[in-house]
């Protein structure tokens, strides 16, 4: 979701990485975020000072006692200069943030390197991130890794490739966190669902007015001016997201991303969750979720959690995600058409426990090239709460998001159905792209949750002419051909 300046900057600074001796693509990914956790690290410092103030609060500066590691204090040095003390200082900086108070971040972060080999390569790194108007972007170093990954053709490996975020935001309100609810997401990748979740809090909680909404959707000058407890406030920033990831890039940015937006001390853990290893409790009252599609598990790695018996990662996770709730918890999350319709008993079992043991509210289908240029995968979004049973399920058909549907994905208008999906959930209102279907007609077809299954097709009347009149037309027809036949000869 780049703009086209912004993509031209960003490739400049990977051509100029390439040249540099940093061929990994991960590791110019990584390396580019530090930079851009530098610069947002002083520009977001302000943000949250004007914004305390605004709600009467002190404001204690990160940079207390580190002034000179300020993005603005050092950005005008010389190459050799610039080099050493980024090198020596402000790198050793950022990894030692909240050194004694926030162990996950210095866990993940002990072991980051700072690679730019040398001085004129991280000169020009510095102008050309200097140029970029970030502003308070929601997420502009996942969508950097997102930019990066689509341009050297290895995103969707394994399945994995963002979510659009409108497509997030659009989740986060059919849910409707709030404060006091501990939200998780247990394939976090860069962080977005976590984000859009905070930012969604904040925006019920600042005045109206003071709310500014860009063109594409994105909330702005979220201040939480109404957030007056200073136990609210530390239940947001410490106990309210948790996210789980595999990569210790994506932990990484995704720990810069949560600090970025005020959230100073992120539960992010490096760990599978489909392991083992991993700890299956239900103890979130929210989870959002876009997992690894069409990938397999080692069975013998497989948690003992698990009841399903499959080794594929898009049933699974629809298992972890009902694990991980507690009972009238609210999950929102995205499996591929094959989960909704799959034959196998492992399908079925999985759809059962969702509408049998949960109570299933939404199946908001959405078309294949919302994934693009990734992916032309089928998707859908399924709300479901844990507990209970489901009577009846709504259906949505989704046939624009508000991009092109290409590989281009060009903006049209941010919003395309999803407006109306938003205002019909809230009371499961049927209409021309929406159905509402009762549970025993779901069970008696298996459980099938494909609205192709259920919507009425609509045939349109054809009038038909009398035989006689097109006996008429078909002989005089053939009398023309027969005199445009007689009159081709005549000219051989």
């Amino acid at each position: 979701m780049l703009d086209p300046e912004l993509k031209s900057k960003i490739n400049k600074l990977w051509d100029a990485f390439w040249a540099g001796g940093i061929s990994n693509p991960l590791s110019a990914i990584e390396q580019i975020s530090y930079l851009i956790f530098m610069k947002r690290l002083d520009d977001v410092d302000n943000h949250h000072r004007r914004a305390a103030e605004a709600r009467g609060q002190k404001y204690k500066s990160i940079f207390e006692g580190f002034e000179n590691c300020r993005w603005s204090q050092w950005k005008h040095l010389n190459a050799e200069a610039m080099f050493k003390h980024v090198t020596d200082v402000v790198f050793p900086f950022i990894k030692n943030l909240h050194n004694g108070q926030d162990v996950l971040y210095a866990e993940y972060m002990k072991d980051a390197t700072f690679m730019i080999p040398k001085p004129s390569l991280l000169q020009d790194a510095v102008s050309l991130i200097d140029q970029i108007k970030i502003g308070e972007k929601a997420d502009i170093q996942g969508d950097i890794y997102e930019h990066l990954l689509g341009e050297l053709k290895t995103a969707g490996k394994n399945g994995q490739f963002r979510t659009p975020r409108h497509i997030i935001r659009m989740m986060v309100e059919l849910v409707d966190p709030d404060i006091g609810q501990k939200v998780c997401d247990p394939a976090c990748g860069t962080g977005g669902f976590l984000i859009a979740a905070y930012q969604h809090i904040l925006k019920r909680y600042t005045t109206p007015d003071m709310v500014k909404i860009d063109e594409d959707g994105t909330p702005r000058n979220l201040i939480g001016d109404k957030i007056v407890k200073k136990e609210h406030w530390d239940l947001l920033w410490k106990e309210t997201f948790y996210g789980f990831d595999f990569e210790i890039t994506m932990i990484r940015i995704a720990l810069m991303n949560m600090i970025l937006h005020g959230i100073m001390q992120p539960n992010i853990r490096q760990i599978d969750t489909l392991s083992k290893r991993f700890d299956q409790k239900p103890v979130y009252d929210v989870v959002f979720a876009n997992p690894p599609f069409a990938g397999y598990v080692d069975k013998a790695d497989i948690n003992d959690s698990f009841k399903l018996d499959t080794t594929k990662t898009e049933l699974l996770f629809l298992e972890l995600f009902y694990n991980l709730l507690r009972v009238g918890g609210k999950a929102a999350v995205i499996v591929p058409n094959g989960v909704l319709f799959g034959s196998s008993n492992a399908h079925i079992k999985a759809r059962q426990l969702i509408i049998e043991k949960s109570d299933l509210q939404a199946v908001i289908s959405m078309p294949s090239g919302v994934f693009q240029p990734y992916s032309g995968v089928g998707t859908a979004v399924l709300v479901f709460v844990k507990g209970g049973k489901t009577e009846n399920v709504w259906f949505y058909e989704m046939k624009a998001d508000g991009y092109s549907l290409d590989q281009k994905r060009d903006f049209i208008d941010g919003k395309g159905d999803i407006p109306d999906i938003i205002e019909k959930f809230k009371s499961r209102t049927e209409s021309a792209l929406s159905i509402l279907v009762p549970f025993e007609k779901i069970k008696k077809n298996e459980y099938n949750l494909s609205i192709s299954r259920y919507k009425q097709v609509e045939h349109e009347e054809v009038e038909h002419e009398e035989p006689e009149v097109l006996i008429e037309n078909v002989s005089r027809l053939e009398e023309e051909i027969a005199k445009d036949l007689q009159e081709l000869k005549g000219m051989i």
